[in-house]
């Protein structure tokens, strides 16, 4: 299975998202796609056809992420939105996600993204 982690560039995606995943069993089991860890930003309009599960980081408003959620709805793919608890997200989240979660701390993150993968 094919998980696209879609996030703004407005946080510390590196040590708050990227590594915690990095070190997480879902990322030995399953083909995670982390967009801005290496040269991986870089996705045509194809590229969003062949994701079976989208997980989005949420907490920061981010116009290319929209637009990459418009895409992928567009598609029919899955997403699945986690966002810091203490975050207000945008009202147009709803439109696009199968399923919104809040989490209060990196462990609770990884807990909701394991949820969201063995369910799906």
């Amino acid at each position: 299975m094919k998980i696209y982690i879609a996030h703004s560039r407005d946080f510390d995606y590196i040590n708050e998202l990227y590594l915690p995943l990095k070190n997480s069993d879902i990322f030995k089991e399953y083909d995670v796609i982390l967009p801005h860890d290496g040269d991986n930003y870089k996705h045509g309009r194809d590229f969003y056809k062949s994701i079976d599960l989208v997980i989005a980081e949420v907490s920061f408003p981010s116009t290319g992420l929209g637009i990459e959620l418009g895409f992928l709805y567009d598609d029919n793919k899955p997403i699945y939105c986690i966002h810091q608890g203490d975050k207000k997200i945008s009202s147009s989240i709803s439109v696009v996600a199968s399923n919104i979660n809040a989490y209060s701390n990196l462990d609770e993150m990884l807990e909701i993204i394991a949820r969201i993968v063995d369910d799906h």
